[in-house]
């Protein structure tokens, strides 16, 4: 399967299943031409045989005779529309970890483990092969980009601000702050007391999708009841979308508990398993 993304965004989509490739935004069907889809789903039907090859070879020189294995393969090019600067990556994985990468400023790869060795020696000789990857990400691939965010402009730079909610399951457990349906991905989430930030006895989630576009995070705070009624305990977010960070005040009032006999961790549990399965589906095989 490949997905491509802009911004973290998934734009495009193809798997063997389906056999094509299949817009993931309204606007990308507008920056694209009709022959587009075509072109590339011939393209990952023709690249489906390679991954297979790539497993088997990866097998033998693991030594591995059976089981469940996937090759990765995530390149893309990144561009600061205030400074003009580029970069790129280009990189390959093996069963969820680094097998090789190409060096950008060295146009040489760059082999983790032994296994890659072999792989790294006949790459570096191709030079020929080595100047059209160049050529790509310093030309072509900027191109695509710059044209992709002129289109999905007010969707990549929408902002959306999040709902925070405190949730405890119990008095004896951790006080987690939720903040949830936000974008852009990028967010702060702290824990103040008496209005100073908190350090230790706190524990940051990852940023998780939603499903819907949006993302979810929580930070869990470790603190006893009579800690946090004697003093001023509360959560701040930081966000884009905001002009004021938001700050919830951590008391009895704020804190969202088990109704009706369904805890709210089950509910982030819900998400977390979505998303697990959604990185799970993207780990396959990542074309970016």
């Amino acid at each position: 399967m490949t997905v491509g993304l802009v911004d973290g965004e998934p734009f495009t989509y193809y798997d063997s299943n389906i056999r094509k490739e299949v817009p993931r935004q309204d606007w990308v069907t507008k920056a694209v031409g009709p022959d587009y889809w075509g072109k590339n789903t011939q393209t990952y039907i023709g690249i489906e045989p390679v991954f297979k090859n790539n497993i088997e070879v990866a097998k033998q020189r693991f030594n591995q005779t059976g089981g469940i294995h996937t090759v990765q393969w995530m390149y893309g090019c990144d561009w600061d529309d205030e400074t003009g600067a580029t970069g790129a990556f280009h990189l390959y994985g093996y069963d969820g970890s680094d097998f090789i990468a190409l060096d950008f400023r060295t146009m040489t790869y760059v082999a983790p483990v032994v296994q890659a060795i072999p792989t790294k020696q006949k790459w570096d000789s191709d030079r020929a092969e080595l100047e059209n990857i160049k050529s790509y990400f310093t030309q072509q691939c900027i191109e695509w980009l710059k044209k992709y965010v002129s289109y999905g402009k007010s969707t990549l730079e929408r902002t959306v601000r999040p709902e925070v909610s405190l949730l405890q399951k119990d008095p004896s457990s951790p006080v987690t702050c939720h903040a949830t349906g936000f974008f852009p991905k990028g967010i702060v989430v702290t824990w103040q007391k008496d209005g100073e930030d908190m350090y230790s006895d706190v524990e940051v989630g990852e940023t998780l999708p939603n499903g819907d576009g949006t993302f979810q995070i929580t930070s869990k705070l470790t603190v006893k009841p009579e800690d946090w009624k004697m003093n001023s305990y509360s959560c701040v977010v930081q966000h884009k979308s905001l002009q004021d960070d938001i700050a919830v005040l951590l008391e009895e009032k704020n804190i969202r508990t088990n109704q009706g006999g369904i805890s709210w961790g089950i509910i982030i549990i819900i998400g977390y398993v979505a998303a697990a399965l959604a990185l799970i589906a993207v780990v396959v095989g990542v074309v970016l």
